[in-house]
């Protein structure tokens, strides 16, 4: 597959995964966070089983032949990353999880670099710090002092956990993972991780009710796009353009995020729109020099 459409395709994970904080607030008006969560992957580790079915993919010998790394996989990068993230957003604001969270390029250059070898270049090196300022903008909607005022709380410690859980799972991703079917690695993958978040959810005891409609399409739309599809092309991409690379596209989320709110009727102010055009700049300018070895 060409390089362009691997870089299509990381940046539509990071719009579904954008999406997903527009989406969730449907969702968690009916859901407690850890049963939308076991729910979100449950839904897409099904959809994903029957899509590898389909195709023929042979899943019992994938998961003889590499149980424990779809089980390392699953633990780091659904359960113990969306277990950590919904526990931090309980005592610390979401302006402060966004911006943890916006580190993790970095977080993930740095361990590709020590775990994996992967040295970065120098327009990756560059583009860092250009891509978390915009970010920056966007989440604080171009006022400063609202960044000023953000006070660390206790789930700032567990979001930097989860931060840190999404670097390895980057990096694990592309030591671990099996070669072949991306979209049989992919569905046991997810149903490893899909269990450990269910037998959570059932070991926390938490009131569990059916979803109402809006809330059920809505949680239906996080498992197709922000699950399935998210994961699989954030998959591909790590292993085609590696864990750094691909990890540098994380900074679209909150600006698809904020795209996908405007669509919704919550337009960005000018101010956010220069910091998302000035994130896109930056991932454009690492990824530069692939562009033109892939046009040569």
């Amino acid at each position: 597959m060409p390089a362009k459409w691997i870089y299509l395709l990381v940046t539509t994970a990071a719009f579904f995964w954008g999406a997903n904080f527009v989406l969730a607030g449907a969702v968690l008006a009916d859901l407690p966070p850890l049963w939308a969560a076991a729910l979100r992957f449950v839904l897409g580790a099904a959809l994903m089983l029957a899509i590898a079915v389909r195709q023929g993919v042979d899943l019992w010998g994938l998961a003889k032949r590499h149980a424990g790394a779809y089980l390392l996989l699953g633990v780091v990068g659904i359960a113990a990353f969306n277990l950590l993230f919904f526990h931090a957003l309980k005592t610390t604001s979401a302006d402060s999880g966004a911006l943890i969270m916006a580190t993790n390029p970095l977080l993930t250059t740095l361990l590709a670099a020590v775990l994996l070898g992967e040295r970065p270049s120098a327009r990756h090196l560059a583009a860092l710090p250009l891509a978390l300022a915009g970010v920056a903008v966007v989440i604080s909607q171009g006022d400063v002092q609202r960044l000023a005022h953000l006070q660390v709380a206790e789930g700032d410690v567990l979001m930097l956990m989860a931060n840190v859980t999404w670097a390895l799972f980057n990096v694990f991703s592309r030591r671990y993972m099996p070669p072949g079917s991306a979209v049989g690695n992919t569905a046991l993958m997810m149903t490893a991780g899909a269990g450990v978040l269910l037998a959570a959810a059932l070991a926390d005891g938490g009131s569990f009710a059916l979803p109402g409609l809006r809330a059920g399409v809505a949680l239906a739309v996080m498992a197709v796009g922000g699950t399935v599809l998210a994961y699989l092309f954030w998959g591909m991409g790590i292993q085609r353009l590696g864990a750094a690379r691909t990890a540098l596209f994380l900074n679209l989320v909150p600006v698809c995020a904020m795209l996908v709110g405007g669509m919704l009727g919550t337009p960005p102010t000018a101010v956010q729109i220069a910091g998302g055009l000035l994130v896109l700049g930056s991932v454009a300018m690492a990824m530069m020099p692939r562009w033109r070895a892939a046009a040569t």
